[in-house]
């Protein structure tokens, strides 16, 4: 991202929404290797871009993942979540099983939780001065 703002359009707004992601590995368990993460890094970009949204950053060590998103106004963040672990776990599960099976016996990857940060844009204080100083209609 070259700290400019990028805005969309989508039929009917204008939008530019970025969020930070974070996905923890079930019980914390040490997993994820980097060919692992390179992996995944593929499959969340093949999903962003099937559901309208862009990748523009992915990273983690062993135990959780950091994720830098944009995505549309009219996609459900958490529905979208369930569905990128789903996927993400299942075809991690099946490619790296050895690893995987070191650390779970059943078909687990993820913790059922996640961190998700809206970011982005001016700090919340600089907004709230520009809205403060609207002229108001008498």
């Amino acid at each position: 991202m070259t700290g400019q703002v990028r805005l969309h359009l989508l039929h009917h707004c204008v939008y530019a929404l970025h969020y930070h992601l974070v996905l923890v590995t079930k019980y914390r368990r040490k997993t994820l290797t980097r060919p692992m993460l390179d992996r995944l890094r593929a499959i969340a970009e093949m999903r962003w871009e099937g559901w309208g949204g862009q990748l523009l950053e992915c990273n983690g060590e062993s135990d959780h993942v950091h994720l830098l998103v944009a995505l549309p106004p009219n996609l459900g963040l958490s529905r979208f979540l369930n569905h990128l672990k789903t996927t993400s776990s299942r075809l991690l599960r099946r490619e790296f099983a050895t690893t995987v099976a070191r650390f779970y016996r059943k078909a687990v990857l993820w913790s059922h939780s996640y961190c998700v940060i809206t970011c982005g844009g001016a700090p919340l204080t600089v907004l709230k001065q520009y809205i403060e100083r609207q002229k108001t209609p008498e």
